[in-house]
């Protein structure tokens, strides 16, 4: 399923919902017989503004973190499998080709799955292929090792390759890591809400100040999807699919 198929939709029904809110808010306050008690409700009106802003700062706060933790992932694979590549130089020369041709069988691999990462299916498709191809690498540098029989080119070949295959585990599991959906759910429902005490504190205005509800809920709805877009940095508008890039010249460089 297309994200922004339904993160877009959802975000201009959170801006109709909440310019409705708005004006049932007012209309509502009109219809006191006074509204001098509405003074009264100031603290509580200032209660629900605090809490969405709040909410809204720290899922803010959070997906910027997870965006910049999966660049720097990106950054670290690329490393790591260019790392165990040039360290393939200290293994028998007979040895050298069967590995190399697996590396870079590997990292198509890789990236064809962040290519196809929308796909539940393909991605778990691609990640089993992935698997495989890490236990095949495994298998051969290890007899690779034992051929060369040096303990210092065993321990540089095996931790370099372990390491390779423990941050695809790391970006797989960092790419699961979201906030509860119930967290979104009351952060819809809080700006639903502010919206409609926002309304009620307008009900002295005889003539809905419009500019003002638009822009409120213009802003209100775009900080949500701006939220919902960092979480899901493959699907949405904002992508990391540039610092693909950093792999795509690794395995241009395995010649």
């Amino acid at each position: 399923m297309n994200y922004l198929l339904v993160s877009v939709p959802l975000a201009l029904c959170l801006m109709v919902g909440m310019l409705f809110s708005l004006e049932f808010g007012r209309r509502l306050g009109r219809r006191r017989s006074t509204l001098s008690d509405s003074s009264n409700t100031g603290a509580l009106d200032s209660a629900v503004f605090a809490l969405l802003g709040l909410l809204l700062a720290f899922t803010f706060s959070g997906a910027a973190a997870r965006f910049d933790q999966r660049r720097a992932q990106a950054v670290e694979e690329a490393n790591d499998i260019g790392t165990a590549w040039l360290r393939l130089d200290l293994l028998p020369p007979a040895q050298q080709p069967p590995l190399r041709d697996l590396f870079r069988r590997y990292v198509d691999a890789r990236l064809q799955m962040y290519q196809r990462l929308r796909s539940i299916e393909a991605q778990a498709s691609d990640l089993s292929h992935s698997d495989a191809i890490q236990a095949e690498i495994w298998q051969r540098a290890t007899v690779a090792c034992r051929e060369r029989n040096d303990p210092a080119t065993t321990s540089l070949m095996l931790s370099s390759l372990n390491t390779m295959f423990d941050i695809t585990t790391t970006r797989v599991a960092a790419g699961l890591m979201h906030p509860p959906v119930i967290v979104y759910g009351l952060l819809f429902v809080l700006a639903l809400a502010s919206a409609l005490v926002a309304g009620h504190s307008m009900a002295s205005a005889k003539v809905a100040p419009w500019l003002h509800m638009v822009t409120f809920t213009t802003v209100i709805a775009a900080s949500i999807f701006l939220v919902l877009d960092l979480e899901y940095p493959r699907a949405g508008v904002i992508r990391i699919d540039q610092i693909d890039q950093l792999l795509t010249n690794v395995r241009a460089g395995m010649r």
